[in-house]
């Protein structure tokens, strides 16, 4: 499957306006299920290091079946591996679209196969809907010929060596696939230590997962086992890899959880420096520069807090939807204590209330978007949600850093609350440490 990733904005045909699509959440729920339903074993193109795995690329997009292009958005990468199997293949390439969408003129003569999608967070009855249309109209046209084979006399077919190979990739990947989903589903710490530690052992040093899914291991690695074996696992990894955006970020934090905070603060500035800002790299700075405000007293401690709250702000502003960064700015607001800073505290709480629940309507997997709802809770001074919201993610079993990080946090909130609603405060606060406490020894 070739598609894009992420929440893209995208322009209808009939002119009436854009509309926000989730492709994760259209693979997931959409694209995925009703290959897999027709036998294939489903395997997307890689979201976080796709410039690092070009050669990989075009030995899928040479060897499988069948490759599906979904041109819902017009996408350079998509339309650049249509064209590839179209030169590679004489059949097995199918192209997909939402009804509405406006596709360029070359690809627009080629047959396509549409299905309806009015939210593009793909909600489980449209989801339904798209899939019995996807499923409908699939049939017959993986035997399509390409337009290269249909027009140009003579042309050959590529050598498709590498088959064995490329199943070999498949299977890999769905066993790597099968155990995180484990360790993610799992609510027992210790299980889901052991199998983190399982799987960094039976697939952090094979190459095919290593370049494909580096980070998902680092982001594992870093919930449930450590900064340390975070650490560990980054330094085993190929220099190409090490050297991503994603992986250099996700070190950063790591030196800073093990007493690096300056240093990984100033990497962090260099990096925004050398290929820019965005809402989570930002997030990521100002949560150095908070730390290092913590520890630090007199001047240096100003400095920091000022630091954080720039960061902070500027990767609110690089997407409101993003709650990471907004979520640290009210209790910052309030520590800082200028004027109009509670009415500024106040104001952004709502505003990370609001991203917490697009979220969790979008994903209600999302367990960093409810803790940080409960921290926002706390910011507004709403005793009563933070505890209902503490029964709901107690449930959930969250991983140790994110949890260690939002009691933290909780902490700092109610000291900086308006005196009229701390004592309230304070009693929820009891209540949901609490519920939250991980078990005695952890």
């Amino acid at each position: 499957m070739v598609m894009p990733f992420g929440t893209k904005s995208v322009e209808r045909k009939d002119g009436v306006g854009r509309v926000e699509v989730d492709f994760d959440a259209l693979w997931a729920a959409v694209h995925k299920p009703v290959l897999e339903d027709r036998g294939y074993r489903a395997v997307r193109a890689d979201s976080d290091l796709g410039a690092l795995i070009i050669d990989q690329m075009i030995k899928r997009l040479v060897v499988a079946d069948v490759v599906v292009a979904d041109i819902t958005m017009p996408n350079a990468n998509v339309y650049y591996e249509i064209g590839l199997r179209h030169s590679a293949r004489e059949r097995g390439c199918v192209l997909v679209r939402a009804d509405w969408a406006t596709v360029l003129f070359d690809l627009d003569q080629i047959r396509t196969v549409e299905f309806p999608l009015v939210d593009g967070s793909c909600p489980p009855l449209e989801a339904e809907v798209a899939r019995r249309a996807l499923a409908a109209g699939l049939r017959g046209m993986a035997e399509q010929r390409s337009p290269v084979f249909e027009t140009v006399a003579g042309y050959t077919t590529a050598h498709r060596g590498g088959v064995e190979e490329f199943e070999q990739l498949v299977d890999t990947l769905s066993g790597f696939q099968k155990l995180a989903a484990t360790i993610t589903a799992t609510v027992d710490r210790d299980r889901r230590r052991a199998l983190t530690r399982r799987l960094v052992q039976e697939y952090g040093e094979q190459q095919a997962v290593q370049e494909t899914v580096a980070i998902q291991i680092v982001e594992l690695v870093r919930d449930h086992v450590g900064p340390e074996a975070t650490l560990d696992y980054i330094a085993t990894l190929d220099d190409d890899v090490r050297s991503h955006t994603s992986v250099i970020e996700q070190q950063q934090i790591a030196l800073s959880a093990v007493d690096d905070t300056a240093g990984a603060a100033a990497t962090l500035e260099l990096l925004i420096e050398r290929v820019g800002p965005t809402s989570d790299r930002c997030g990521i700075l100002g949560g150095r520069y908070k730390k290092l405000m913590r520890t630090s007293t007199g001047t240096a401690r100003r400095v920091y807090l000022k630091k954080a709250i720039a960061a902070y702000e500027r990767g609110m502003n690089e997407d409101l939807n993003d709650y990471y960064p907004s979520s640290n700015l009210p209790r910052l607001y309030r520590l800082r204590g200028e004027p109009g800073d509670e009415d500024r505290a106040v104001s952004v709480a709502f505003v990370v209330d609001a991203a917490c629940r697009r979220a969790i309507a979008r994903n209600p997997a999302d367990l960093w978007a409810r803790l940080t709802q409960l921290g926002a809770a706390f910011d507004r001074g709403d005793g009563d949600e933070a505890r209902a919201l503490a029964v709901d993610i107690e449930q959930r079993t969250p991983p140790d850093f994110s949890l260690g990080t939002t009691m933290d946090d909780l902490d700092t909130t109610v000291e900086l609350l308006p005196p009229d609603k701390q004592q309230h405060v304070r009693r929820a606060l009891e209540s949901v440490r609490e519920l939250l406490a991980p078990p005695p020894g952890e």
